[in-house]
């Protein structure tokens, strides 16, 4: 499947970038994030949701 093709089945338009996936794991490794536990986060631009 082409770049444009995949680009236009994810729902926000676009490919993610490699930055986008590390700001969720360095927002999971922060003292905020002290109480998640258990978490699955589908970082994919919205391709799969329940």
């Amino acid at each position: 499947m082409s770049g444009l093709r995949l680009a236009a089945a994810i729902p926000v338009g676009r490919i993610g970038q490699p930055e986008e996936v590390a700001y969720a794991v360095a927002m999971l490794c922060a003292d905020a994030a002290a109480f998640t536990t258990g978490a699955c986060l589908d970082i994919n631009g919205g391709v799969y949701m329940n």
